[in-house]
């Protein structure tokens, strides 16, 4: 029997979309700024040693998205290498470029910062990304532009990367709605620990 059709997986989708960024929008302040300082001191230690000159990738949170500035900032006071991803285009992956706690940013579309083009272009070994919803095989439900589906197939078809998501423990669902080009995450670390997606 086949599965649902590609238009029925997109709404179902936007539906989720929207509860999703409700429930996160009821969380409190104090909520919020608790989950960053979990997170940040969890690091990201569950993923065994981690050499030196690893590359992490982060972001920098937007509207209600927790926020992994004290996990970067963490991470780079251990000697981590840290990378932000920067938009090449709609319909293209992003690029990465090193940045560290205070160094200077550019605001783009949709109020996301980004190093400028004087940080030089990096690639991650570690991809930390946001999310509206994820569910335990590791599907992962973003805002709908494909840029972390497409940036993660194309760094996993030239090199061994691992994902983690970071999200709010409420942020967890049965099932994420999938089609197949979407890519699942390694590991989503919330306040309450890691957790290790099943295939």
């Amino acid at each position: 029997m086949d599965g649902p059709a590609p238009s029925e997986v997109t709404a179902a989708k936007k539906a989720l979309r929207e509860e999703a960024k409700a429930r996160r929008a009821r969380l409190a302040a104090d909520e919020r700024r608790l989950a960053a300082e979990r997170i940040a001191i969890a690091g990201l230690d569950f993923l065994g040693p981690l050499a030196p000159e690893t590359i992490v990738s982060g972001f920098l949170a937007i509207g209600e998205e927790i926020n992994p500035g004290p996990l970067l900032s963490r991470l780079h006071g251990k000697g981590f290498r840290i990378a932000l991803p920067v938009m090449a285009g709609k319909g293209k992956p992003l690029l990465f470029r090193q940045w560290q706690p205070g160094a200077p940013l550019k605001t783009v579309v949709w109020g996301i910062r980004e190093p400028d083009e004087s940080a030089p272009e990096i690639e991650p070994d570690v991809l930390v990304v946001p999310l509206l919803a994820y569910d335990r095989t590791g599907q992962r439900l973003g805002y709908g532009g494909g840029f972390y589906d497409r940036t993660i197939r194309a760094l996993r078809a030239r090199r061994e990367i691992v994902t983690v998501g970071i999200a709010f423990a409420g942020q967890m669902v049965d099932a994420v709605p999938h089609l197949d080009y979407d890519e699942r995450l390694d590991w989503v670390l919330t306040p309450e620990g890691p957790i290790r997606c099943t295939r």
